[in-house]
């Protein structure tokens, strides 16, 4: 069965992000400025910083998973294969 991982992007380059999932994809900006599209995975821990765009993650529990702080950052659902 294929699992639908929330994918989020950067395009105004602030420091943190809270979304309301702890696993996800990073695509850093819009395509076709984006990076590659790198899987992470918060765990506990409740916050992550990407390795590629050095966005930092944070957990807000009450987020949907198309919802992000500051708005707007929520790019689609990716299917995995």
């Amino acid at each position: 069965m294929a699992v639908a991982y929330a994918k989020f992007r950067n395009d105004e380059g602030v420091a943190a992000i809270a979304i309301g999932v702890t696993e996800f994809k990073c695509a850093g900006a819009t395509p076709p400025h984006d990076h590659p599209h790198v899987y992470l995975n918060m765990g506990s821990a409740g916050s992550i910083d990407c390795p590629y765009c050095g966005t930092r993650f944070v957990f807000k529990a009450g987020l949907r998973r198309d919802e992000t702080e500051p708005p707007g950052n929520f790019l689609e659902d990716e299917a995995a294969e």
